[in-house]
């Protein structure tokens, strides 16, 4: 039997493997409600190579693709989803060595993000522990992120390397398809204007008196 027990931090680790894989592949099957065609990871050193890291949950072990930072340790997803999504948890899974992301901050609805905007305030953040298998989830906040159409994920740092290195990034929560309601805009005359009916008057008037 799966045990497991939090950290504090909102993480939570299951200490004999993640509970039912097919359960949690369902879980965590976000991936394929990004819209991948608009989503940028800012700072990779291979074009592109930000999108291979959101992948199915059996697939997680797969480490042939993976996200590398160029300049500095720096990373930034910036992850537009096709509905709305409520977001209940985060798994990062990376190498056993300094290049593994040490923190991540989490920004809800700020479309295009810059690392000049990671100087606000993140909506949640979590000091990660070197996670190689995808054991250890970062549960979120659920009332903060019970409506997300765009997540930013930051990855600030590492545990000292030069580069960041990222294999692996595993959503878990609930989409919501997006309804598209068209608004219909009616003028309603409470009260005529007379200027514009006073010709009509006039010449109905003028006809009876003839």
């Amino acid at each position: 039997m799966p045990h497991g027990h939090s950290h504090g931090n909102g993480c939570s680790h299951e200490a004999s493997g993640i509970n039912n894989p097919l359960e949690m592949g369902i879980e965590y099957s976000l991936f394929k409600k990004i819209d991948l065609e608009n989503m940028e990871c800012l700072n990779e050193e291979i074009e592109n190579s930000g999108k291979s890291v959101f992948k199915p949950f059996e697939k997680r072990l797969d480490f042939t693709e993976y996200v590398k930072s160029d300049a500095d340790e720096e990373l930034l997803f910036n992850i537009p989803f096709t509905g709305n999504v409520k977001l209940k948890g985060i798994i990062i899974i990376g190498d056993d060595d300094d290049t593994h992301p040490s923190k991540v901050r989490l920004f809800k609805n700020r479309q295009k993000m810059s690392f000049d905007d990671t100087t606000s305030s993140a909506d949640q953040e979590f000091e990660l522990s070197r996670d190689t298998s995808g054991q250890i989830e970062y549960a979120t906040k659920i009332v903060t992120f019970a409506t997300v159409h765009h997540l930013s994920l930051h990855f600030p740092s590492n545990f000292g390397s030069e580069y960041t290195k990222i294999n692996y990034i595993g959503l878990r929560g609930e989409f919501t398809e997006a309804h598209d309601h068209g608004v219909t805009i009616c003028n309603y005359e409470i009260r005529p204007n007379v200027s514009d009916h006073k010709n009509n008057l006039f010449n109905q008037v003028n006809h009876q008196i003839q």
